[in-house]
């Protein structure tokens, strides 16, 4: 039998709520794996060990394991009972087809009764391995890694472990709306958070037909890319530009930026309870353009009727582009697009927004309407993975 064994590193220090994490992360593994057939799912201290079909590669379980937050590492291995043969048989057919200059046999055991100690189990396999691989020995670099770890009845015998995505389960953490505008910093804010255990949904704010459809169909790729690491999301997309043209023929040109921003904190905040998201997500970085000053950061943030996190704000242009890179968004994003933010910008936006300043423009609109109208003229795209299988009728 093959299992997935994945090992908690951050759930692991929960103490008497350790249970809610684990249980938490198996649905999440259960879930982005729905479609490959794989069997029990069970806690065993700091591992997991999910039961494996034999026709699925270990490529496309590990492809999947890796977009499960919550595992430190994890191995594709095959259960063995903890006797020398076994062991050795066990570790025989894991190389089988393998080419390899050099390998090294790593074995551990937790239970110290057993007849035989860690070098003895490295010393025999390690020998039937030589002899079917005709390769050479080295522990220091080895090209094969064969990693053994034996409990009181069973052994595991696996290849190396893989690094998993580490952090917390998603959705242990409560849910957020992210403000998704298209470009290089939210999917990577997304990303950041959905690995701290909050569950997401996304909302994008688009000039259609204004502007050409181009950022709204960016952002449907992004969400579709990010729901891979949490099975489901939701991208809401609001059209801005009626909104975006009331504030043009009433406010003065250098704030209409800020106003702007606290208008889409305004809308994501009514469509928040909807999605049951309890806090915005932004991809804000501190002083990286006009809006993101600390003066205008903060007055933007007074308008969310509830907590707007920003996982990017001590982060600069080159770590969030490389993220983006890591995580896949980057080609996405950098795609050209006409963002609503484009659409009626002062060539010189204010930088330090005042409470005065903003509390006079903002009295000459009719922010309830408004609102009121982009809300209703949402529309909802939602994104499922691993896609839902479609049956033929009869």
């Amino acid at each position: 039998m093959r299992y997935l064994i994945g090992r908690v590193h951050e759930i692991a220090l929960k103490g008497r709520n350790r249970w809610r994490f684990v249980e938490q992360l198996k649905s999440n593994l259960r879930a982005v794996m729905s479609d490959l057939g794989v069997g029990k799912c069970i806690a065993q201290g700091a591992t997991l060990e999910v039961e494996l079909p034999e026709e699925v590669s270990d490529e496309a379980i590990s492809e999947r394991a890796a977009l499960v937050f919550g595992m430190q590492n994890f191995s594709i291995a095959r259960a063995a009972s903890a006797q020398l043969e076994s062991i050795t048989r066990a570790a025989l057919e894991m190389v089988e087809g393998i080419n390899a200059a050099s390998f090294a046999v790593r074995a551990s055991r937790s239970d110290k009764r057993l007849p035989f100690t860690s070098m003895e189990v490295e010393r025999e396999v390690g020998a039937a391995v030589k002899a079917r691989l005709n390769c050479a020995v080295n522990l220091t670099n080895p090209q094969l890694a064969v990693v053994i770890e034996i409990a009181t009845d069973r052994a595991y015998v696996s290849l190396g472990k893989r690094p998993g995505a580490g952090g917390l389960p998603v959705g242990i953490s409560g849910q957020g709306l992210v403000l998704l505008s298209g470009g290089i910093d939210s999917p990577v804010a997304a990303y950041r958070m959905m690995r701290r255990g909050l569950r997401l949904s996304f909302v994008h704010f688009h000039s259609y037909p204004l502007l050409s459809r181009a950022s709204w169909e960016k952002a449907c790729e992004l969400a579709e890319l990010l729901a891979r690491y949490q099975s489901r999301a939701a991208l809401i997309l609001v059209p801005f530009a009626d909104a975006q043209r009331q504030i043009v023929a009433r406010v003065e040109r250098p704030l209409r930026v800020v106003l702007y921003r606290r208008l889409m904190m305004r809308i994501a905040g009514r469509l928040a309870p909807k999605l049951r998201a309890t806090a915005l997500v932004t991809g804000e970085s501190l002083g990286q353009v006009a809006s993101q000053t600390l003066d205008n950061m903060a007055i933007i943030g007074e308008a969310a009727p509830i907590p707007v996190l920003r996982p990017l704000v001590g982060m600069d242009k080159n770590e969030i582009v490389q993220q983006a890179r890591e995580l896949g968004t980057f080609e996405i994003s950098i795609l050209p697009d006409q963002d609503c933010c484009t659409l009626f910008v002062p060539r010189n936006p204010e930088t330090h927004a005042r409470p005065s300043q903003v509390d006079a423009a903002e009295s000459r609109l009719d922010l309830a309407r408004m609102v009121e109208e982009a809300c209703t003229r949402a529309e909802r795209v939602d994104f499922t993975f691993p896609a839902p299988l479609i049956r033929s009728p009869g």
